[in-house]
């Protein structure tokens, strides 16, 4: 009787010892909970919404009716100017993908003939032009598509609201921090009308200076004369005699 007296005594500073740990555990897990977990999130849109140079394609496509196999002069225009920026731009092969079990199949396999020869007659090497066939879906018009691979600026994707925009006691309310989506659109619109993806990440190299017009002016100083530029008609469509 005595050591059971016992061996309930040396239990209750031991589960004293586990409620206080408990205890402890669950202030430290409330604290967690309450504090700010966004601080994390950038505020800057260019930060927030990153314009990235990546591997993309770029394409045309070519609707061709049933009756009629050939390009028009607006397409023709259209697969010379592809074919110019594929010998700028492309970082591989060009493939023309042609409808097959359709009703415009003849068309499109006569349109895709001349589309090869414009585009050899541009420079692009025959073994860089490959022809695959699809067949799309039952009843439509398949289109001829033209595309090939380059290197292209993306941002987004863009329309992402994680956050209530309504007044609450988020941080992002209290605090004046810009909502998620902003800056997402001037992103992605600035990244599409970028030129060359590679301006963005480095400048390019330095073209010679225009020695013609810096030597005319060095022999305009050397006489003595001034070496700014005279309009002689620039007063010509002046409607008051003022100030003269």
């Amino acid at each position: 009787m005595l050591c059971t007296s016992l061996t309930q005594t040396g239990r209750r500073p031991v589960m004293r010892a586990l409620a206080i740990v408990s205890l402890a555990a669950a202030v430290a897990g409330c604290n967690t909970v309450a504090r700010d977990t966004t601080a994390f999130v950038p505020t800057d849109y260019r930060q927030r919404h990153p314009i990235t140079v990546k591997e993309g394609k770029r394409s045309i496509e070519l609707f061709v009716g049933s009756g009629r196999g050939g390009l028009t002069p607006t397409q023709r225009a259209e697969v010379l100017a592809f074919a110019q920026n594929w010998k700028r731009d492309a970082t591989g092969g060009l493939v023309i993908r042609r409808p097959i079990k359709t009703s415009n199949e003849r068309a499109a396999f006569d349109t895709m003939r001349q589309v090869v020869s414009i585009l050899v007659a541009a420079g692009i090497p025959q073994r860089g032009i490959t022809v695959v066939p699809y067949e799309p879906n039952p009843g439509k018009l398949g289109t001829l598509t033209i595309g090939y691979p380059e290197m292209m600026a993306q941002a987004g994707p863009c329309g992402l609201w994680p956050e209530d925009l309504g007044a609450s006691y988020d941080p992002q309310t209290f605090e004046n921090r810009p909502y998620w989506n902003l800056g997402c659109a001037t992103q992605r619109n600035f990244a599409a009308m970028v030129e060359d993806p590679h301006d963005l990440v480095q400048p390019r190299a330095e073209t010679a200076a225009y020695a013609s017009k810096r030597n005319f002016g060095y022999e305009k100083w050397r006489k003595g004369e001034s070496p700014a530029t005279m309009y002689p008609d620039a007063q010509k469509g002046a409607i008051s005699e003022l100030g003269k």
